[in-house]
Order: structure tokens, then C-alpha cells, then sequence
């Protein structure tokens, strides 16, 4: 199966605003929701995901923008924690899922939580996700929204995660069992999975999101340091072959939380992403 070709078109490609800083409070250069639509629709690409902390009560009217701008609301980040002493409550998980389906949106992005209290390993935090996320498939559903867990790197276990792995995140697929339920593949998070060909292998039709940055050789955060694509050292063409050989044929999100990048002007990054989602990915 031939890659997709995004040398000429930029269909593909959508802004994860958490590039521009606006996934926390103190960084990037503020722009409103308004100012980023304008600004990725003006340069071509064809979708934007949004933090929560962004939309506050303007789901529809946010949503509408970007549709009359030519584009569409790829995903949501994110779900509150489902496991772990963070996680939330039953309203606060069902109120991001009517977020969403206000965006208009059909991809609802989940970060887990880490293990629960006095728990230990994550096999049983697993079963435990696997049951909650059981609970919230009927609202979900109801509302037109799936539901995308995304594995994190191992070094982000026991705060944020329970899952590490495309495999990991497919065997809480299996134990939910339901279409509502699939993954994203976020390159910062399993570039270095030597096994990964072989799990999405079986992941025809659970990817509902793939996420594009790069793993810099010497990076110096863990959270908030990663690459520009092309910057870093984690096979781009490679993983995007292994994940569109499953039929996946949506989007691809830049996310790059960058100190470094966020620090720069907001139109500068949009344009260099451009050039290394032409050039690079």
C-alpha cells in the first residue's frame, strides 16, 4: 500500500493547539480559538484539534467556525483521567463527551490516569479502565462520540497511564468490545516500540487518531520538550506506512509540547510545520 502523498496537498494535516501552547496556563502567545482557525485555514490545512480548557461553554459556536472556514474539528483533548487519585467524576467524563459532540467532533482523546490508589502493576488498573470505560460507551454512543485511548511513554506510568503500548491500549479495546472504543497513535509515545508492527498489525479499524512530533536525541523534558518533525530521531515515514496499512486514512495531528516552540511566533510555527509535513512525515 503506497503512502499518502501530502507533498501538494495538506488536506491531512491538523493543528493540535497544544503546538501553540494553549494546552497550559502561562504558555504561547494567547491566541484566541478564532485567531488560530483563521490562521491554519488561511495556510491550507484541513482540520484543528482543541483543548478543553479553550472552549469553555463555545462548543458549537467554536465548531461552526471552523467549518465555515473550510475545515473540521478533528478531536478533543482531552477525557479527565478515568484511573488514578486524579481521576474524575462520572459528570465531569460525560461533560467532555458533550464537548465534543458540540465541537462536532467524533474523536474524543483519553489519557488514562495512572494506577489506582494502593494498587499495584497495572494489569488490574487495566481491568479497572476497561470497566469504567464500559460505563461511558452507551453515553458515548449516544452522542456520536468515540472514544481514542492513547498509550504514553513507559516514563509517564504510574501518574498519567495505565497503558504503554498500542498492544496494551488494543487489550482494553478487546476487554470493553465495542466500536465506540479504538486508539491514537502519538509518535512521542511509541516511536521506540520495537514490537509495533506487530500490534497494528490487529489494529484494522481501532485507530482513530495518529499524532505526529518527533523524539529528540537529547531531550531535556520529558513532558514538554518534544521535537519538531524532522528535529528528531523516531521513524516518521516508517510508522505512518505500519499505521495507514491498517486503513487509516484520517488526519494527522501535529501535538508538540515545546517549551522551545512555544516560544516562537504562532505563524512561524504553522508555516514550519507546513514545510515538514510536505517534506518530512
Amino acid at each position: 500500500m503506497a503512502l499518502r502523498d501530502f507533498s501538494c496537498n495538506l488536506n491531512a494535516l491538523a493543528l493540535n493547539t497544544a503546538t501553540l501552547g494553549h494546552n497550559l496556563e502561562g504558555y504561547g502567545a494567547g491566541w484566541s480559538p478564532e485567531q488560530v482557525i483563521d490562521a491554519c485555514a488561511e495556510r491550507g490545512y484541513g482540520g484543528i484539534v482543541f483543548w478543553r480548557r479553550e472552549i469553555g461553554d463555545r462548543a458549537i459556536e467554536i465548531g461552526n467556525r471552523v467549518r465555515a472556514a473550510g475545515m473540521e474539528v478533528t478531536g478533543l483533548c482531552r477525557t479527565p483521567y478515568l484511573t488514578g487519585r486524579e481521576a474524575g467524576n462520572e459528570y465531569e467524563i460525560k461533560g467532555s463527551i458533550d464537548m465534543a459532540a458540540g465541537l462536532g467532533t467524533e474523536v474524543l482523546t483519553i489519557v488514562t490516569g495512572g494506577t489506582e490508589p494502593g494498587g499495584k502493576g497495572v494489569v488490574e488498573c487495566q481491568k479497572c479502565l476497561a470497566e469504567r470505560l464500559a460505563s461511558f460507551v452507551p453515553y458515548a454512543k449516544a452522542r456520536g462520540v468515540k472514544l481514542a485511548l492513547e498509550p504514553l511513554n513507559p516514563m509517564f506510568g504510574g501518574s498519567r497511564t495505565c497503558i504503554f503500548t498500542v498492544a496494551d491500549a488494543l487489550a482494553v479495546c478487546e476487554m470493553v468490545g465495542s466500536d465506540q472504543i479504538g486508539i491514537a497513535v502519538d509518535v512521542y509515545h511509541v516511536w521506540w516500540d520495537r514490537l509495533i508492527s506487530a500490534s497494528l498489525s490487529q489494529a484494522q479499524g481501532r485507530i482513530f487518531g495518529y499524532h505526529l512530533c518527533d523524539w529528540l536525541e537529547y531531550t531535556t523534558d520529558m513532558l514538554l520538550d518534544r521535537g519538531m518533525m524532522g528535529d528528531g530521531v523516531a521513524d516518521l515515514k516508517g510508522l505512518r506506512t505500519m499505521v495507514e496499512a491498517t486503513g487509516y486514512a484520517g488526519r494527522c495531528e501535529v501535538e508538540i509540547f515545546s517549551r522551545h516552540w512555544w516560544a516562537q511566533d504562532p505563524a512561524y510555527v504553522l508555516d514550519v510545520i507546513v514545510d515538514r509535513f510536505r517534506t518530512v512525515c
